[in-house]
């Protein structure tokens, strides 16, 4: 028995698409959009559209937290972390997200004044308490005494860190510490600072200590 054969495709048909071609296409369009000016830029944060925010999640749970002296109103998944509750729902990306497991100290915020990891610690735990992150500490024209000492001894490279740093530094500064660098440097050693500045944030730290 014959087998039958497909006949061949109309010469007039559009070709298709190579894998190389749509490769290429889709890397243009990618860095259009990473190249976006509105992406270069922080936006703003609206106050009060950040007052409530939502998590359509089943078993969502709600819960008020008190951040930066404002109370927001919220549905989450219980699992959330204070890390992402404060990036992804409330707007506050000044909190950065690095190593995800505690070590490198660039998602420190204060609960009660102390400082905390908020990728360890789960956001419903902190209903009713007191929660500062780097943008309840300072802001343009009003810098706290230690991030102007950041600037002045340029204790920063990249920034990536320095937000957790400055948070460290400022809760350092109430915490019972000797006078010394090495004492700075113990006290400050849950922060990592891959650039290596850390001459230039131990110089910074002990300006506002009035040890240098």
């Amino acid at each position: 028995m014959k087998k039958s054969i497909e006949s061949p495709e109309p010469a007039s048909r559009e070709p298709r698409l190579s894998r190389r071609a749509f490769l290429a296409s889709a890397g243009t369009v990618g860095v259009a959009t990473v190249i976006n000016p509105n992406n270069l830029v922080a936006q703003p944060m609206n106050p009060a559209a950040a007052s409530v925010a939502t998590d359509g999640a089943e078993g969502a749970v709600s819960m008020t937290l008190r951040i930066n002296g404002n109370e927001h109103r919220l549905r989450l998944d219980p699992r959330t972390t204070l890390l992402d509750c404060l990036r992804e729902n409330v707007v506050l990306t000044g909190t950065k997200k690095g190593c995800d497991h505690g070590q490198c100290g660039a998602c420190t915020v204060h609960v009660n004044g102390r400082r905390v990891n908020s990728c360890l610690s789960l956001a419903v735990m902190h209903a009713g308490e007191e929660i500062t992150t780097i943008e309840g500490i300072g802001q343009p024209g009003a810098l706290h005494p230690m991030q102007s000492a950041f600037v002045a001894h340029d204790a920063y490279q990249c920034g990536y860190c320095t937000c957790g740093q400055i948070m460290s530094a400022v809760a350092l500064l109430k915490e019972p510490w000797g006078p010394k660098d090495d004492d700075v440097r113990e006290a400050m050693s849950g922060n990592i600072c891959r650039c290596g500045a850390y001459p230039n944030i131990v110089a910074a730290i002990q300006q506002v200590r009035g040890k240098s």
